[in-house]
């Protein structure tokens, strides 16, 4: 039996999915819905189900980063998005990411289907496949997950960021995020992020109207003595000796 997770903020149309569609034909039942893209986040968390039916123009929600999330946590997971948002580019890099199908509302009965036939064809033969991280995992979705994390770091690297704080940003686990930024930017998450807070430290004591403790806090350490022994660890100099050697 396939398990399947619904989500959309119109709650006619969980309804309607959940009824009328004739799960039991294709071998699949419904075991949750939800009504926003971070409670189906959580369901999808939960449940491990084996395919989900989504839509992707939810409040205070990215759907392409919902989905590249999903498809790099769980490469086996089979998602159709099912949506009002008639966007060519925004489709094609859905279906690029691990889409099965991008259907647009309203949908036509053969269309959900199709789609629904197609989701469980494409799992394990012989019954439903293991949800789950795994040696197969999509390299597209892993990378887009994680240029969206490294952006967030450039953005907020003077803050006090936490792996914690990233992760819940690009809707993953601290832990699979470690790796995803391991495998592509070949750093740790703490690595990444003390490059980018020295390389601006670099550039600010390079002006002598900033003290070094002024330069600690605003590129994120607050505490001078940690901020001098990363930028030697990083520089081979203390701030003072860098300074000093530029002028």
């Amino acid at each position: 039996m396939f398990d399947v997770v619904l989500v959309d903020d119109e709650q006619i149309i969980l309804d309607g999915l959940s009824r009328a569609f004739p799960w039991a034909q294709y071998g699949c039942r419904v075991v949750d819905t939800a009504v926003d893209g971070r409670q189906g986040l959580s369901v999808v968390h939960q449940k491990r189900p084996h395919l989900l039916l989504t839509d992707i123009r939810m409040p205070n929600l990215d759907g392409l980063q919902m989905i590249a999330s999903l498809k790099s946590e769980f490469p086996s997971l089979q998602i159709t998005v099912l949506t009002a948002f008639r966007d060519f580019d925004y489709a094609r890099q859905a279906i690029r990411l691990g889409v099965c199908r991008y259907l647009l509302k309203p949908s036509r009965m053969e269309e959900l289907h199709e789609a629904v036939a197609a989701m469980t064809m494409a799992l394990t033969p012989g019954g439903p496949s293991d949800l789950g991280t795994d040696e197969h995992e999509d390299p597209e979705a892993g990378s887009f997950v994680a240029r969206a994390a490294i952006r967030y770091i450039d953005e907020h690297y003077a803050e006090h960021l936490s792996l914690s704080d990233v992760a819940e940003h690009v809707y993953v686990s601290q832990w699979h995020l470690s790796k995803l930024i391991n495998r592509f930017a070949k750093q740790s998450f703490f690595d990444l992020l003390n490059d980018r807070r020295i390389q601006r430290a670099r550039e600010m004591l390079a002006d002598p109207m900033f003290r070094v403790s002024e330069v600690a806090y605003a590129v994120g350490y607050a505490d001078v003595a940690h901020f001098s022994r990363i930028f030697k660890k990083e520089t081979g100099k203390t701030p003072v000796e860098f300074r000093a050697g530029i002028r």
